[in-house]
């Protein structure tokens, strides 16, 4: 079904771009501190979170003053649907902050600690890709294959996060 064809409510809910681009820009955060060697857990929390609510913040005032105000005029209403919209790209951040907060208590050094989170932002990454897909009725061929470029974007962040040492 055509987004274009949805009541903008419907289409919003259906729409998972959000959650993939946000998982990708946790993962990005993520293999980038790990470069940096050991790291304090609370700074990754933060970088994480901020970076989070910084691009969501983007996103919102981008789609409010790039395409709202062209079609309509502007009011808190129409920055609330749009934060709401967009708020994916914050939110999931939080599965690999919890991730960096909880496996130290697992006995997981800084290290391993960056990798499970990292492994938790991409597989967020893959799953809502996979599940906008999937919602979205594409044929299982499409599905297997955007999953196999999510997987490769992923594995470019994992090289990057092997090979870069500062």
């Amino acid at each position: 079904m055509d987004h274009r064809s949805l009541e903008p409510a419907e289409a919003a809910a259906r729409d998972y771009s959000g959650a993939v681009y946000g998982s990708l820009l946790a993962a990005s955060v993520i293999a980038a501190v790990g470069t940096l060697g050991p790291f304090p857990r609370l700074q990754v929390v933060v970088m994480l979170l901020t970076n989070g609510l910084v691009f969501w913040i983007t996103h919102v005032y981008a789609r409010v003053v790039g395409d709202k105000l062209a079609h309509q005029a502007l009011s808190w209403e129409v920055i609330r649907r749009e934060a709401r919209r967009e708020w994916p790209i914050a939110g999931v951040a939080l599965p690999p902050a919890a991730a960096v907060v909880v496996c130290p208590s697992l006995g997981l050094s800084p290290s391993g600690t960056g990798w499970v989170a990292l492994g938790v932002a991409l597989a967020e990454q893959v799953g809502w890709a996979t599940v906008a897909l999937v919602r979205a009725g594409a044929p299982r061929r499409l599905i297997a294959m955007t999953g196999a470029v999510n997987l490769f974007v992923g594995l470019i962040l994992v090289s990057a996060k092997v090979l870069v040492k500062h």
